[in-house]
């Protein structure tokens, strides 16, 4: 079955609009702003404020949310605790484990609800150092990352969801689209601008993400299933 996938960013409709039209679950950072029903939240994993986040699940009632990241062995019954209390009001609970050798402490089920474990992309803001086989086959959602990365790692790793704005950033900057692809660009093989194959039209960010949105759901729909590489 083909992950779950959810264009994850606050603010703009539009561009919230397109994706969920292309077939995107929609996400966002809570408690910001948001102009479409949630699938998925997530929070500021940087400065968490476990209140106001609460409140906000309580008012969204997500399918899913992620909770505090697991950075520090000692944390874990925080951790859990958290959970806990996302519980009320989600169908699945998200755990970001980042302690290596710490997966077989987080239960499979808090509060008669599953857990998902979610992967921490590694980029420039941060990321997992957890060793991809601890996972073992329990389900996965990618948190970030490009998309042909968030693919690459579906071959190691049993994949149930991602999420992601990496497409918004490039429609927005370089009006640039992804696409699985073979062609070198001028920037790379997975980015072609829009005026790199022949679009001068307005509204270019726009089609740009577009394209992203499109070619991004046809690509994992063609991807094998976990354990059949």
């Amino acid at each position: 079955m083909t992950p779950t996938l959810i264009y994850c960013a606050d603010g703009n409709a539009r561009f919230a609009q397109i994706a969920i039209e292309a077939g995107f679950k929609y996400g966002a950072q809570l408690p910001n702003t948001v102009y479409h029903p949630i699938y998925f939240a997530d929070q500021n994993w940087k400065k968490p404020d476990r209140e106001k986040y609460m409140v906000a699940l309580a008012k969204h009632k997500p399918h899913m949310a992620t909770v505090l990241d697991w950075e520090q062995e000692e944390q874990l019954p925080e951790i859990l605790r958290w959970a806990e209390e996302a519980a009320q009001f989600v169908e699945k609970v998200a755990i970001v484990p980042k302690v290596i050798g710490g997966i077989s402490m987080i239960p499979e089920h808090i509060a008669s609800k599953p857990v998902v474990l979610a992967y921490s992309m590694p980029t420039k803001f941060g990321g997992s150092s957890v060793p991809l086989w601890e996972f073992g086959r329990r389900p996965v959602h990618l948190l970030g990352g490009s998309p042909h990365r968030q693919m690459e790692l579906s071959r190691y790793l049993n994949v149930s969801s991602t999420d992601g704005n990496y497409m918004l950033k490039m429609a927005i900057l370089g009006c640039q689209f992804w696409e699985n692809s073979t062609t070198v660009y001028r920037r790379g093989r997975w980015w072609p601008s829009l005026r790199e194959v022949g679009w001068t039209d307005r509204d270019a960010p726009y089609e740009a993400f577009r394209r992203s949105c499109e070619n991004i759901m046809a690509a994992w729909a063609d991807l094998p299933l976990f354990g059949e590489w």
